[in-house]
């Protein structure tokens, strides 16, 4: 993001700043919330600390608060390890020496190191619910928050049915800007969950830092794969198997994809098998295979030797197996690498179009999303797979989850030096100074504006903003009727909105005139408010 530990700050009003994080709650333990060198929480702060059985706030998590979800769910202390990494992605203490298993080892930050977070828990193992969701938002708009990240999606919803868009709005009445994870349904189109124009809706793409893994075979062929796998190989290469020579009481169709409870445990034991599906790792694992190879690339950290290779080398290894009586290979570990190429959009990362609203450009932006090291539950499995009971501080995640945070970070920053903007004026400096350089497949429908840039959004130059009688009237057009009666005028639609991107609908292959009405403010010169 073009963001080093030494960029200019406004540590006074950073220190002033609370993100409201609404998630699977927060490890108040974890190195990345530690309170030393804080001062008490800013005098602005309502809010309190609930956080229920065993949970104590302190000077860097100032407030915390959950929702009855079941009855495990006592306390806003994040067993999941969700909603440690995305607030510590924010707002994390910078922690030198973090990494996973020795991957990816460096200072751990967040965006704005200096501020306060306020956490609220609504997911839980039965997921996440409406209820929650708009109590949250309640709570976080009454405590005083500046910024809200909510790393939660899903399909698209009518804007008077999501719970989110119904929040975000709530709050951007207040002065609050809502970051939301766009999804992780790509690459179909049509997928992204963040469709509200007052929400800043975020996509996901690479950094430079690549993570591999390797398999080589017995026939000396070495091939590149990906997965997180902090597994050590034993020095030897052991058999190899596929799948449907393994299966146990299901077709052959579901034991290639190595589908739940379709493989034989007593077949795979000291063996590697081979899978026709990127997750079949975790049915691998459940059967106790020494390892799987998988079709696709794997972001994942993963509970056995694991490898997701490219179609074509997932194919040689397939043909190596038939070739010979006596099939072999090993699976490395992975290492880091530096990746040139990026960023990249990330293949599963939601997208156009905006079935809600198609003359609103969604995303808005995009942000790095993966392989992404922040903190994490010690009690959570790092692989979520049933039966991995490795205990980690930082784990490696990707996700719209994780590149929300980012931007909310981002945004933060930006409010740091600008306090008295509106949501949509920090919103539009970001989406209007981003950096795009073309290597996107989809382009804007994939990434919207472009590539998050925070230390040239603090200087944008002009600014698109938006009030709540601008949304209101958005609405008014499409026949919304969101906390107001009907209304007696319907006039425009959504492009008129005074929004940093346009786009409108056209006919193919038909010629079209189409016109978008903007406001600006005079130009801004450098100056800070």
């Amino acid at each position: 993001m073009g963001f080093p530990e030494n960029v200019d700050r406004n540590l006074t009003v950073e220190s002033d700043i609370i993100i409201g994080v609404i998630d699977s709650g927060i490890w108040p333990e974890s190195d990345s919330f530690n309170d030393e060198g804080y001062g008490p929480p800013p005098k602005k702060w309502k809010g309190t600390c609930d956080g229920g059985l065993n949970f104590t706030c302190n000077n860097k998590i100032i407030g915390a608060r959950f929702y009855t979800l079941d009855i495990h769910s006592n306390s806003a202390r994040d067993e999941e390890g969700h909603g440690s990494h995305t607030a510590s992605i924010a707002a994390g203490n910078k922690v030198p020496g973090a990494n996973f298993y020795g991957l990816a080892n460096g200072n751990a930050r967040g965006g704005v190191p200096s501020a306060g977070i306020a956490t609220y828990r609504i997911c839980g193992p039965g997921g996440c619910t409406d209820d929650s969701i708009l109590g949250a938002f309640d709570d976080a708009i009454a405590d005083g928050v500046d910024i809200i990240t909510i790393s939660v999606s899903g399909s698209p919803r009518p804007f008077n049915f999501d719970s989110i868009a119904i929040g975000s709005f709530l709050a951007m009445e207040k002065g609050i800007l809502t970051v939301q994870s766009a999804g992780n349904d790509g690459p179909f189109p049509s997928t992204v969950g963040s469709v509200a124009p007052w929400l800043f809706s975020v996509a996901a793409s690479s950094t430079d830092r690549r993570i591999i893994d390797k398999v080589v075979l017995g026939n000396g062929k070495t091939l590149i794969g990906n997965a997180v796998n902090s597994f050590t190989p034993r020095g030897a290469k052991f058999p190899l198997i596929k799948c449907e020579d393994a299966k146990s009481n299901c077709s052959d169709a579901d034991a290639r994809l190595c589908s739940d409870l379709c493989l034989d445990s007593s077949l795979l034991k000291e063996k590697i098998v081979v899978c026709d599906k990127s997750t079949g790792w975790n049915e691998a694992f459940r059967a106790g295979a020494l390892g799987s190879i998988t079709l696709d690339e794997d972001y994942f950290v993963v509970p056995l030797p694991s490898s997701g290779l490219s179609s074509h080398n997932h194919d040689l290894v397939k043909s190596y197996i038939n070739s010979t009586n006596n099939p072999h290979g090993e699976i490395i570990r992975s290492e880091a690498i530096k990746d040139i190429a990026a960023p990249k959009f990330a293949f599963f990362s939601s997208r156009e179009s905006n079935s809600i609203s198609d003359e609103i450009l969604k995303p808005d932006i995009t942000a790095p999303g993966v392989y992404i090291l922040a903190a994490y539950s010690p009690v959570a499995s790092p692989s979520s797979a049933p039966g991995d009971k490795r205990s980690v501080k930082y784990n490696i995640l990707s996700g719209t989850s994780m590149s929300c945070p980012h931007v909310a970070g981002a945004a933060a920053y930006v409010k740091s030096f600008h306090p008295h903007w509106s949501p949509s004026a920090i919103k539009s400096a970001l989406m209007t100074t981003e950096h795009s350089d073309g290597k996107y497949e989809d382009g804007e429908f994939a990434y919207g504006a472009g590539h998050v840039n925070p230390v040239k959004a603090i200087d944008p130059g002009l600014l698109y903003d938006a009030s709540k009688d601008d949304y209101m009237k958005m609405l008014y057009s499409m026949q919304v009727h969101l906390f107001s009666p009907s209304p007696k005028e319907t006039k425009g639609s959504p492009k008129d909105l005074n929004y940093p991107s346009m786009q409108a609908l056209v006919k193919i292959g038909k010629p079209f005139t189409v016109e978008f009405t903007r406001t600006l403010p005079t130009p801004l010169t450098s100056q800070r408010s």
